[in-house]
């Protein structure tokens, strides 16, 4: 079993990654990845479009798994256990590591039932009203819809209906929250309402994001890691992890001259 503690820090590792490689059929597309997430930090993942940011945040729950020509080598420990091992329920991973997209995702039902969705599939018994209260005050939208929780999700405005796909999310009280470019489909206000409510879920949660916007991962993240892409002698995209550190080592002194490249936008 993995160990799950950082010595030089003593911080809990949630996640460990030991190299991983992801394939599609016989296309390398995730190279040798090596990467611990610890618990209760927002880790953020950067780098130019291709390099595999999604994949391996995928990864961390088996979304990946519903692709057929998906294959992964290496090893991916949730609090040392093998996520890949064959006795473990996928359905199980993705309650306890539960994921929101680029663009909100509300079902078309109504708000209380977007919430209500996950644990009603997973036999919940508690007081459902209560659960909805709860879950829509930790995302901060309780007071913005509580006079309508019987209307369309769909009526709310974008930033709105991400912030109720995150209160879906944690509904069924999961451990990690991944999150894939959040807020790239939102405004400026929209955006920062969710940087407010990433910093303040992180207190409960572990989260992983991806992000393209530079000064989003310094400004939400604890932790950053840069990902990279290089050419086989085939000329196929390989997505490879060149560093991660504290997010404000990787933005003032980053160790590699295309993280220093990459976070002054000479390129991506």
């Amino acid at each position: 079993m993995a160990a799950n503690v950082d010595v030089a820090s003593q911080t809990q590792i949630v996640l460990r990654t030991e190299g991983l490689r992801v394939y599609y059929g016989n296309l390398l597309a995730l190279s040798n990845i090596w990467l611990d997430i610890p618990k209760n930090q927002v880790t953020a993942f950067i780098g130019p479009s291709g390099c595999g940011k999604s994949t391996l945040l995928r990864c961390y729950n088996r979304l990946n798994d519903l692709i057929e020509s998906f294959r992964a080598e290496g090893n991916i420990f949730y609090y040392g256990e093998n996520l890949y091992s064959k006795h473990i329920d996928p359905v199980e991973v993705r309650r306890r590591i539960g994921i929101v997209f680029q663009k909100p995702n509300p079902f078309p039902k109504s708000i209380y039932d977007n919430i209500i969705f996950g644990p009603k599939i997973h036999g919940y018994k508690g007081n459902m009203d209560e659960l909805v209260e709860h879950s829509l005050k930790q995302v901060a939208l309780w007071d913005e819809v509580k006079d309508k929780l019987r209307k369309s999700s769909l009526s709310l405005s974008g930033g709105q209906q991400q912030r109720l796909c995150i209160a879906r999310a944690i509904t069924t009280k999961p451990d990690v929250i991944l999150m894939d470019e959040p807020c790239s489909a939102l405004d400026p206000i929209s955006t920062l309402r969710v940087e407010e409510l990433i910093r303040e879920l992180k207190k409960t949660y572990t989260i992983v994001m991806v992000t393209h916007n530079m000064q989003q991962a310094s400004r939400v993240s604890d932790r950053t890691a840069f990902f990279n892409v290089k050419s086989s002698e085939k000329g196929e995209r390989i997505g490879y992890l060149v560093e991660h550190e504290r997010t404000e080592v990787i933005f003032q002194d980053p160790q590699q001259e295309s993280t220093k490249e990459y976070i002054s936008g000479r390129f991506g």
